[in-house]
């Protein structure tokens, strides 16, 4: 399975990967209305900083997801096909538990709308994720590597 790769030596912290995350997520898909006119998504990924180190992580899309089996609603799901965990907003209760058992803390909680599980779902329906496509020094990858 395809996953999104950081190569945190060319990483250097712009955060248009977590723009173009939270457009792309965004009820418009235009950037000034995602950010000035609609509820506030969160991006599903984040860049993490450390002096002059910083890289974006996103969910790891983990075989055995413990986020899958925390979730007492079922909500979170490997899709059967591709393998992508993703999560159904419609049956998400925010409980939380994802964000708890996440060993990488990339789930967050989405409060705009109602309250919701947000996570990477690696732009399923488009050939790349628009974090990977967009990000100018291509500091994020996405390959299929053995695990």
């Amino acid at each position: 399975m395809k996953k999104i790769y950081a190569k945190e030596d060319y990483c250097i912290g712009c955060r248009l990967c977590e723009i173009h995350c939270l457009t792309q997520h965004s009820k418009s898909k235009d950037i000034i209305k995602a950010y000035r006119e609609e509820p506030k998504e969160v991006p599903r990924l984040f860049v993490e900083e450390s002096g002059h180190v910083s890289f974006a992580i996103q969910c790891r899309h983990c075989k055995d997801a413990p986020c899958v089996d925390a979730c007492i609603t079922g909500a979170m799901h490997a899709d059967k096909s591709t393998g992508v965990v993703l999560c159904d907003e419609e049956k998400c209760v925010g409980c939380w538990m994802c964000v708890m058992v996440c060993p990488y803390g990339v789930i967050a909680r989405n409060t705009a709308k109602k309250k919701v599980a947000s996570k990477c779902d690696l732009c399923v329906g488009l050939e790349e994720p628009v974090c990977v496509k967009n990000c100018p020094n291509e500091a994020l990858v996405y390959e299929e590597r053995g695990e």
